[in-house]
């Protein structure tokens, strides 16, 4: 009687246990892919999709795998999100999970491939020829994929020859060549969990068809934020800030162009700080330019060095406000895309240039400036005068005694007089010949005689 007591005792404890072993039932499987290139942009896709799976408290994570692969820090730093994600993660191949998408994928607690894919090819190449990357990334890229096989028990040797053509595995590859499986070696050689035609079919092989399926899409932020990243919009918002910034300083005081200017320059960077792709010091480099550019206008005389150097990084940080570059270091960065943000900003550049001069000439006749401006010239026939100097002034050759930018003094026959230019700025000790004497300054323009 006692053994049969402590028999059932000892099956009552044991169940709870078995029980655990058997694991949770899948309820709730939360779902999104891995579809593009692996840039900053698609590592806050992977950031914001694991926070969505934890916020929906989902009971699995399936991602379905088809890239070429990319940047090596981004793939860095998925495969980390996913390796200390407390939702297993499985990944469906469909078709290619090369380069990154490899070390991202053996990451997973699970692999299966869709007939006909491949999984390998993890060689660093740099983003201009394709050619390898010096042997300090392919150091790199072997610890990475090493470590995230050992911790998925996965053979950590041949993850290394995934990259390293150099490692030569016996019954697995020779060396000069890097290992790429295809579905039947991946399963061969435990880089693979199993083989299915679609994710539908490996849900109802795994009996998770009763489970609620959760598709990751982006919301309407993530949306607005991928529009603002697309060139022709960056292009367009380059042309409204240096638009801006011009009307400004031929206006100062209306406000207007400069607000312009500066919402235009927050919907510039604001995406591509957010996927990563301008950092902080691409921001200081454009604010930069543009107080060097406002001491040359402004504070120092003439136009040299503070304002050469003003334009170079104001258009230095707008270029590299679009790219993934590791402080200068382009070694990863596409030629596709290094050409696509100099075209933008240049062409911009030189759009917004012609704006300004087909504008110009056309603010004065609109109904809304008129309120906030002087468009019509009141005559001295009509009544008006608010002359402070004689007419005998009128034609009278001088110099400046303080720079013109547009407005300073000269001096003109030993006396001193307020004065301003048609726009443009003139140095002091430059000769001016006086147009005008209406008003509270004399009117002049720069002259050789």
């Amino acid at each position: 009687m006692k053994i049969k007591i402590l028999l059932i005792l000892l099956i009552t404890s044991l169940i709870p246990n078995f029980l655990s072993a058997q694991g949770s039932p899948v309820k709730t499987i939360f779902s999104f892919k891995i579809d593009d290139d692996i840039d900053p942009a698609m590592n806050r896709r992977v950031k914001l999709a694991l926070e969505k799976a934890k916020e929906e408290s989902a009971d699995l994570i399936l991602i379905e795998m088809d890239t070429y692969g990319g940047a090596v820090n981004d793939a860095d730093d998925i495969r980390t999100m996913l390796l200390e994600s407390e939702i297993p993660i499985q990944v469906f191949i469909n078709k290619d999970a090369a380069s990154a998408g490899a070390l991202i994928s053996i990451a997973c607690d699970k692999i299966f491939m869709a007939p006909g894919s491949s999984i390998g090819a993890a060689t660093v190449v740099n983003g201009t020829d394709g050619a390898a990357a010096p042997d300090k990334y392919q150091s790199y890229m072997r610890s990475m994929m090493r470590s995230t096989a050992e911790a998925k028990g996965r053979d950590p040797k041949i993850a290394e020859a995934m990259v390293d053509e150099n490692i030569e595995v016996e019954g697995v590859s020779e060396k000069g060549s890097v290992v790429t499986f295809s579905v039947s070696e991946a399963i061969k050689y435990g880089f693979c969990d199993g083989e299915y035609a679609s994710i539908n079919e490996l849900i109802q092989d795994q009996d998770l068809s009763s489970a609620l399926i959760i598709n990751y899409e982006n919301d309407l932020v993530e949306q607005v934020i991928a529009f603002f990243l697309n060139p022709a919009v960056s292009g367009f918002l380059i042309l409204i800030i240096i638009g801006g910034i011009y009307f400004e300083l031929q206006t100062p005081g209306i406000g207007f162009p400069i607000l312009a200017s500066i919402v235009a320059v927050i919907l510039y960077f604001t995406p591509y700080y957010l996927n990563g792709l301008a950092d902080n010091w691409e921001i200081i480099v454009f604010v930069l330019g543009i107080i060097l550019l406002a001491l040359e206008l402004f504070v120092i005389p003439g136009f040299g060095i503070f304002g050469i150097l003003g334009i170079i990084c104001i258009l230095s940080g707008l270029v590299l406000g679009m790219l993934p570059n590791q402080n200068f270091n382009f070694d990863f960065v596409p030629a596709a895309d290094l050409f696509i943000a100099l075209l933008t900003v240049i062409l911009a550049s030189i759009a917004s240039v012609g704006f300004v001069f087909w504008l110009t000439p056309k603010v004065n006749e609109w109904k809304a400036f008129s309120h906030i401006s002087l468009a019509n010239t009141q005559q001295r026939k009509e009544g008006f005068t608010s002359s402070f100097y004689s007419d005998t002034l009128l034609g009278k050759s001088g110099r400046v005694h303080s720079r013109l930018r547009p407005s300073g003094r000269v001096e003109i026959d030993g006396e001193i007089y307020d004065a301003f230019s048609r726009g443009d700025f003139i140095d002091k000790d430059e000769k001016i010949i006086v147009i005008s004497t209406e008003g509270t300054s004399l009117k002049v323009k720069k002259t050789e005689v």
